[in-house]
C-alpha cells in the first residue's frame, strides 16, 4: 500500500479534514482521530442513521481508529503527545489560535518530533484580516464571490450543489501534505502547512477571471461560457419537467447536434463568442428540448457523439451500476453503503476498510498500544 506505516493523527471535524484522512486511511495510512469528550465527533449525530450509525460520519471516518481525550486535562494531552512524538502527519481544522492554546500546536509538537507535517485547516488561514472569523462552506464561498456565479435567471445567488470550498480545501489539504513528504524523504525535515478554504476556492477560478482581470468588471453570466451564455453547454427542461445537460460546446457537438435535428443553418449560432449570437440557438434548443421527456431524449442522444447527460437526482445517481463497476459504492457486512475512493492505482489499489469506530471504540486498545507496528517509510537525514 502506498502509505502503508504512515502514521496520521487527525484533530479535525465534520468534512474537510476528515476526508483528507478517510482518502490517506484507504491507501494504508494508520489513522488515530481524536475525537471531543462527549458525543465525540458530530457527524455522529448529524443526518440520517442506518445499522446505529450516522451515514455521514460512516463515510467520512471509516476505516480509522478512534480515542477520545479531553485536551484541556494534562492526562489527555500528555496521551495526545505520546501519539504526536511518533506520528508522521497531523491536521488540525479550529479557528486560528485554538491548537496553540490547548498545547497541541505546531511548536509544542515540532518540539517533540520536528519530522512532523502539520496541516492546519481553517477558513480563511492564520493570517490577514479575516483569520478569525467563524465560517463553514457556503460563507467562505459567498466571500470568495463564487456564489454569484451560480444564480438564477433573476439574478438571485441559489444554494450550491456541493460543498466547493470543504472539497478544494481538502485536496489541496492532501496535495500539500504528500508534497511535505516528499520533501521530508528528501531533506529529514518536517513542515507546517496553512491551508485555507477561501485560498482553495479563489485558486479555482482562472476560467471566471477574464473580465474581472481584463477589464475590472463583474462577469456577465448571459454572455459566459461556463453560466449560460453558450447554448451548448447548458441546461434545458423536457416535457416532462426535468432537465437535460449540454456540456460540451466544441463546434464539433454542434455539428452533430443540429445535424441529427435537421437544423445545419443553426451551426455558425454556435460559434464563439458565447452571448447575444447565440440566441437564435438558445431559443431553438429549449422549444426542441421541451417537445419531448427526458427519457425520450435519452434514448435519442444514445450512439451520437454528442456531450450529453440527463440531470438526475443523486438517488438515481447512486442507482446506476457504473458507480459499483468503478468501485464507488460497496457495502459492508451489515449492508450499509460505503462511498469508494476516486484515487485509483494499478500496482497498488486501495484497500477501502468499511469500518467505522464506535465511540471511543479503540480507546483502550490505543492507550495501551498506540500506533500500530508496521515499518514505517523511511525518514532520511538532511542532505
Amino acid at each position: 500500500m502506498k502509505l502503508s506505516g504512515l502514521k496520521v493523527l487527525d484533530l479535525s471535524l465534520f468534512l474537510p479534514g476528515p476526508m483528507v484522512t478517510l482518502m490517506m486511511a484507504d491507501h494504508g495510512a494508520d489513522v488515530i482521530k481524536i475525537e471531543p469528550m462527549g458525543a465525540g465527533e458530530p457527524t455522529r449525530g448529524i443526518g440520517e442513521v442506518k445499522n446505529g450509525l450516522s451515514v455521514y460520519f460512516r463515510n467520512t471516518q471509516r476505516g480509522k481508529r478512534s480515542i477520545q481525550l479531553d485536551l484541556k486535562d494534562p492526562a489527555g494531552q500528555a496521551m495526545f503527545h505520546k501519539l504526536a512524538a511518533e506520528a508522521d502527519v497531523l491536521i488540525e481544522a479550529w479557528r486560528p489560535g485554538v491548537a496553540g492554546r490547548l498545547g497541541v500546536g505546531y511548536g509544542a509538537v515540532s518540539a517533540v518530533n520536528p519530522g512532523i507535517v502539520y496541516c492546519s485547516l481553517s477558513a480563511f488561514g492564520q493570517d490577514g484580516r479575516y483569520r478569525d472569523r467563524p465560517a463553514h462552506d457556503l460563507a467562505v464561498q459567498a466571500l470568495a464571490g463564487t456564489l454569484p456565479l451560480g444564480a438564477d435567471r433573476d439574478g438571485a445567488p441559489v444554494m450550491p450543489g456541493t460543498q466547493s470550498a470543504d472539497a478544494l480545501s481538502s485536496l489541496t489539504a492532501l496535495a500539500g501534505i504528500l508534497m511535505a513528504l516528499y520533501r521530508r524523504e528528501k531533506t529529514g525535515q518536517g513542515d507546517y502547512l496553512d491551508i485555507s478554504m477561501f485560498d482553495a476556492v479563489i485558486a479555482w477560478t482562472p476560467h471566471a477571471t477574464g473580465s474581472v482581470f481584463a477589464r475590472g468588471e463583474t462577469p456577465d453570466l448571459a454572455s459566459s461560457r461556463f453560466w449560460g451564455g453558450a447554448a451548448m453547454y447548458g441546461l434545458y427542461q423536457t416535457a416532462d419537467h426535468r432537465w437535460i445537460a449540454l456540456g460540451g460546446s466544441e463546434l464539433k457537438f454542434a455539428e452533430n447536434l443540429l445535424n441529427g435535428l435537421g437544423r445545419p443553418d443553426l451551426i455558425a449560432a454556435a460559434k464563439p463568442p458565447p452571448g447575444a449570437d447565440q440566441a437564435p440557438l438558445h431559443a431553438f434548443l429549449r422549444e426542441t428540448f421541451a417537445a419531448r421527456t427526458q427519457g425520450e431524449w435519452t434514448a435519442w442522444f444514445e450512439g451520437r457523439d454528442i456531450c450529453f447527460a440527463p440531470v438526475r437526482t443523486l438517488k438515481e445517481a447512486f442507482d446506476d451500476p457504473f458507480l459499483a463497476e468503478r468501485g464507488m459504492l460497496a457495502h459492508d457486512a451489515e449492508g450499509s453503503e460505503i462511498v469508494g475512493t476516486p484515487i485509483r492505482f494499478t500496482a497498488e489499489p486501495a484497500q477501502v476498510d468499511p469500518h467505522a469506530p464506535a465511540k471511543n471504540e479503540h480507546g483502550a486498545e490505543i492507550l495501551a498500544r498506540g500506533w500500530r507496528t508496521v515499518s514505517a517509510p523511511s525518514k532520511t537525514e538532511p542532505r
